[in-house]
């Protein structure tokens, strides 16, 4: 048998069970919505960390800004 054989025959029979299996999972958009979802609220939770550290920062005495 040939690799072209062998190749068609595994390609050939790799597509037949893609299509025989009828739960392929949920489709890729509420997958996106949720990682958005998620990225943006630990954005506004990343900001609102950091506005409160600088808060509390600026609330010492005698505090100097290391830039």
């Amino acid at each position: 048998m040939s690799i072209i054989s062998y190749l068609h025959f595994v390609l050939t029979t790799r597509v037949a069970e893609l299509r025989r299996d009828g739960e392929r999972g949920d489709s890729p958009v509420p997958t996106a919505v949720i990682i958005f979802g998620l990225v943006f609220v630990a954005t506004i939770v990343t900001g609102l960390a950091l506005g409160k550290a600088n808060d509390w920062m600026n609330a010492i005495p005698n505090h100097t800004d290391p830039k």
